[in-house]
């Protein structure tokens, strides 16, 4: 599987954001964290359960990125069936303050728009 090119933007005038939009961006990665901060602990069914519009294959993929750029960390326990759970790194956590202010966001826009 070919991963995505990561680029560590160091420029002026915005880059800083677009490296970080690089890391977080994409349909699933930002619920996945949201979910991620809401339980602690998340294992793949679960995260199925919660994102039930995200196909197996999707959430697999995301989930494999934000590990790739030690946003979140598996732990695969040796029983059968295999039992497998994510949970932030401590860098990840960093993006804490950030995706609860999208969920802010969000229930202001959802507020707003359902009014008209």
């Amino acid at each position: 599987m070919l991963g995505l090119q990561r680029h560590i933007f160091n420029c002026s005038n915005g880059c800083p954001v677009e490296s970080t939009l690089q890391i977080i961006s994409g349909k699933w990665k930002s619920v996945i964290l949201y979910h991620l901060i809401k339980n602690k602990v998340c294992r793949f069914s679960e995260l199925q359960k919660k994102m039930p519009n995200c196909s197996r294959r999707m959430l697999s993929l995301q989930l494999n990125e934000l590990e790739k750029d030690k946003i979140i960390e598996k732990k695969i326990y040796p029983v059968i069936p295999p039992k497998t759970e994510y949970r932030m790194t401590r860098f990840g956590e960093t993006l804490t303050p950030i995706i609860l202010e999208m969920d802010k966001w969000g229930q202001t826009y959802n507020s707003i728009n359902s009014e008209v």
